[in-house]
């Protein structure tokens, strides 16, 4: 069954000079290039009226009208896969993803994902632009994520997350002492040398993450984390990148470090610490039926609240009270 999709969109100034296909791919992040590319081809998109190529450049300002029917070629199957559902109506639905699930198939985890148990819950979900999903989070980053039910839902989440009207914040623990919160303002795109990879990189896109310190430890930081953009992998790239890894992060946390004097306890704990130390933990939206302002919580997972535990424990031992 196909789905018709209709939108009209003004192309935004900051994306001057830039590809027609890339920058319908950032305004329209559910869509893959590739889909894209097709619908420009197919006369599916117009641009003032006019039809263009995908590699002809836009200046900022254009109307752009897409007019398609969506007819997704990748069979996704549903699967009885545990799902932490924490708010669901007719329009969303608000999960709490454990570590160790990847969001979508792929050509590595064709099943066994968040995707393919969503499907057995919710079979509509089949019909929306990647299974209803706006946003992710990584395999192993825990935490809270917005599904899409219906269309009008999908479009207004969507816009929400390019006009930055979303909130989600984040807990996590990095290595090193932090003085004090900041913001990292540096931009992102694929490693020039792996591409498995994100980097900062100077013509990459814009990404912006501000932190505070919720609490010091002696070579450690818990810290909460909002995010102003949503690139892949920006957390653990900037702070990698402002030299306060995330704890845990096999791909961007460096060497391994251990605190001065550290407990056989929280050695043990540091070296078994395998995913990085993220949690999605608050959830802010506007319903998009209602208008309703939404605020959702998870607490943070059990392997941070111990490591968190481990990591006070020389401060507590210490206390005189």
């Amino acid at each position: 069954m196909a789905q018709t999709i209709e939108q009209q969109v003004i192309i935004p100034e900051h994306l001057h000079g830039m590809r027609l296909d890339q920058a319908l791919g950032w305004i329209w992040p559910a869509y893959s290039r590739t889909r894209i590319q097709h619908w420009i081809k197919l006369g599916n998109i117009t641009v003032n009226g006019a039809l263009l190529r995908p590699r002809d450049t836009v200046q900022g300002g254009e109307e752009v009208i897409l007019h398609a029917d969506l007819v997704d070629t990748e069979i996704w199957l549903p699967e009885a896969i545990p799902i932490d559902v924490v708010y669901e109506d007719e329009a969303i639905i608000v999960v709490n993803k454990p570590a160790n699930l990847v969001v979508h198939p792929a050509d590595s985890t064709p099943n066994g994902t968040l995707v393919n148990g969503l499907l057995t819950r919710y079979p509509e979900l089949s019909l929306l632009p990647r299974a209803g999903i706006v946003h992710r989070l990584d395999k192993d980053t825990t935490g809270l994520l917005v599904v899409a039910r219906i269309a009008e839902a999908h479009n207004s989440l969507v816009q929400q997350l390019q006009t930055r009207t979303m909130g989600r914040c984040y807990e996590a623990i990095v290595t090193g002492a932090m003085t004090a919160g900041g913001t990292v303002d540096a931009p992102i795109n694929r490693h020039p040398m792996d591409r498995k990879r994100m980097a900062v990189v100077e013509h990459g896109k814009p990404a912006v993450t501000h932190y505070r310190v919720l609490e010091r430890f002696p070579a450690h930081t818990r810290i909460d984390v909002r995010l102003e953009t949503g690139r892949t992998h920006q957390i653990r790239v900037h702070m990698a990148h402002i030299h306060h890894p995330i704890v845990g992060d096999p791909v961007y946390g460096g060497r391994f470090r251990l605190p001065p004097a550290a407990s056989p306890a929280l050695i043990q704990a540091l070296q078994q610490f395998k995913r990085q130390a993220l949690h999605a933990k608050e959830l802010h939206l506007q319903h998009p039926i209602t208008g309703e302002t939404l605020s959702f919580y998870a607490p943070v997972p059990e392997d941070m609240q111990q490591l968190t535990l481990l990591l006070r424990a020389p401060y507590d031992a210490d206390d005189p009270r």
